[in-house]
């Protein structure tokens, strides 16, 4: 390619450069401010005591890829532990082997498939295990899952040595789901 030729693919760039500049648009080296923190919503005790709960009330403190200890577990997460609860969110596909009659699967925040695996927040996914004689099947549509909600740190462990960065657990989560609607 000739320099004339060149100079009029850099040439766009330096326009909508000067352009955003004389805009007073941010640019580069503007500082980008910083996100409020947003504060999580959590159910009501209301809503908790008919078992009602949202991913936020999952939430507790924990480091990116810091291994888990049950000690991070909140009086919030013992409260409902063993309660019959219900929770919204998305079936994620990668952990399906057929799309019907399925027995277990994890359930996340969102349908971005962001929510599990290395660097997401362990308790953005509940790992989900129907009750004998009970099954669901797949759909991209938001699923509300009723069951019984259990703490469970031994069953979703990585492997010896395969864990990603330091983690130490796949799922921390688990609902005997009753049904799946």
């Amino acid at each position: 390619m000739n320099q004339k030729s060149h100079a009029w693919h850099v040439f766009p760039l330096l326009a909508a450069v000067a352009l955003f500049s004389l805009a007073g648009i941010a640019t580069a080296q503007d500082p980008v401010p910083a996100k409020p923190k947003v504060k999580p919503r959590l159910s009501s005790e209301a809503q908790l005591a008919k078992g009602e709960i949202n991913f936020d009330d999952l939430q507790f403190d924990i480091e990116k890829d810091a291994p888990f200890k049950k000690s991070m577990w909140t009086d919030r997460l013992k409260k409902i532990n063993g309660k019959n609860v219900k929770l919204r969110g998305y079936i994620l596909p990668s952990t399906l082997f057929h799309e019907t009659d399925i027995k277990e699967f994890i359930l996340v925040r969102d349908n971005q498939e962001c929510c599990f695996g290395p660097g997401a927040a362990l308790y953005d996914c509940v790992a989900i295990k129907m009750v004998p004689g009970e099954t669901t099947d797949f759909t991209t549509r938001p699923v509300t899952v009723e069951g019984k909600f259990v703490l469970d740190a031994e069953s979703y462990r990585y492997p010896e040595g395969m864990a990603p960065n330091g983690q130490t657990h796949m799922a921390i989560f688990r609902i005997d789901g009753k049904s799946v609607e």
